[in-house]
């Protein structure tokens, strides 16, 4: 067995995150080093899949429901920014969509 991974530790209250919404399945929280004035990462409970890639092969209708919950907690116009592999600029090998939103410009994109 794995690791717990950063976002498995916040879910289980282990380590602080403030969780600004919830399913049964994902939830999202706010961004440690925000990039624009919205920014919040929507997260499936699960680990097993590491990027968007596998989890949009390996469970398509929980994608679905994670570009859902970014819809509802961006509050308007968002991007959805998903880093795929280390070069890209992943981080944290949980798939993790990025929301941002709020007058973002010319933003750059996001590591993690």
């Amino acid at each position: 067995m794995s690791e717990p991974s950063i976002f498995t530790r916040i879910l289980r209250g282990d380590i602080p995150g403030e969780i600004v919404a919830e399913t049964e399945r994902v939830f999202a929280i706010k961004d440690i080093s925000p990039q624009a004035p919205v920014h919040l990462l929507v997260i499936p409970k699960t680990q097993e899949y590491r990027d968007v890639t596998e989890l949009a092969a390996g469970d398509p209708s929980l994608l679905a429901e994670m570009v859902e919950v970014a819809k509802g907690v961006a509050g308007g116009d968002f991007r959805l920014l998903f880093n795929t592999g280390a070069s890209a600029g992943q981080t944290v090998f949980h798939v993790h969509a990025h929301v941002l939103a709020g007058g973002l410009g010319e933003k750059s994109l996001v590591g993690a």
